[in-house]
């Protein structure tokens, strides 16, 4: 004969402490009348007496200590990985970075064509630009893949890039001339630009 689930019910909600006086008095009765189910009360009471001690023991001081020595060493790209994902704001910035850096590096390679920022009080021949003498550019000049030649006066800045810059004797510049033929000094003289432009939109 099976014994009612409403035994096991009772059996359960005994142990939970919540059982009321008359279903600890069917269970009871129940226990008397069979062996089985008295049998499996006993293991349920063993079981959590165990669990309750159990609960109180503490583990020795070094005990954590020792499991770390035991486990197997962490690979270098989970180490990594698990960096990555509790910084993502560094990530980010370091990806941006990156393709910046390589957008950049990769520009410097592609030639193009020649090109000149000013074009007033300038003489243009093939691909070299001609402050002539008795002239004042006012403002920067920026030639791109050509050279230019400094006769008269520029009040600004004078960057060559893939190029060469040619001073005459007579020949003045108010700002900063600067010759770009190396990828470094690429990436520089763009960080520079990006950087002055974020500051003029910021004014």
């Amino acid at each position: 004969m099976e014994c009612p689930k409403e035994i096991v019910l009772l059996m359960h909600s005994y142990f939970d402490g919540d059982l009321q006086p008359e279903g600890e008095q069917q269970l009871k009765e129940h226990l008397r009348s069979c062996a089985a189910c008295a049998a499996h009360f006993h293991e349920l009471k063993k079981t959590v007496a165990f669990l309750q001690y159990a609960a109180h023991v503490a583990a020795p001081p070094s005990f954590a200590a020792k499991v770390m020595e035991a486990m197997p060493k962490e690979r270098k790209t989970a180490r990594l990985r698990r960096f990555l994902h509790r910084h993502p704001l560094l990530t980010a910035a370091s990806l941006f970075l990156a393709l910046t850096l390589g957008s950049l590096a990769s520009s410097w390679g592609e030639r193009g064509a020649f090109s000149v920022s000013a074009d007033e009080h300038v003489i243009i021949r093939d691909h070299t630009v001609i402050v002539p003498k008795g002239e004042t550019v006012k403002g920067d000049i920026v030639v791109r893949n050509g050279s230019i030649r400094i006769e008269g006066t520029v009040d600004g800045d004078v960057t060559v890039i893939h190029g060469k810059k040619y001073m005459a004797s007579a020949g003045q510049v108010t700002g900063e001339v600067e010759e770009i033929n190396q990828v470094f000094e690429w990436i520089w003289y763009n960080i520079k630009e990006r950087f002055n432009r974020a500051l003029q939109s910021i004014e």
